[in-house]
């Protein structure tokens, strides 16, 4: 398994969480076939360490969007969520 750069493992904006969790995959059956050395599985482990808090990140954005969803009049209609500076920064 290839070796990434720290710019090449850190989700973009416009990463999608399904692949995040793909490459999260990857790097755990990459560490439990032992074959790799340790300066490899130390880059792999920070790479991961970035890709769950992005993952965290995506599921917290969800959750408050399902969390804003209002019951009007018999129906569910969605309220748009903006998150605020504090919420963004965590």
């Amino acid at each position: 398994m290839a070796d990434k750069t720290e710019k090449e493992a850190a989700p973009s904006t416009g990463a999608s969480f399904e692949a995040a969790i793909k490459r999260l995959e990857e790097i755990v059956q990459g560490m439990e076939s032992g074959e790799a050395s340790l300066d490899s599985m130390l880059a792999n482990f920070e790479e991961g360490q970035r890709l769950v808090k992005f993952c965290n990140a995506k599921l917290n954005e969800v959750e408050k969007k399902i969390e804003k969803l209002s019951k009007s009049d018999g129906e569910i209609k969605p309220v748009p969520f903006e998150p605020s500076d504090k919420e963004t920064s965590k």
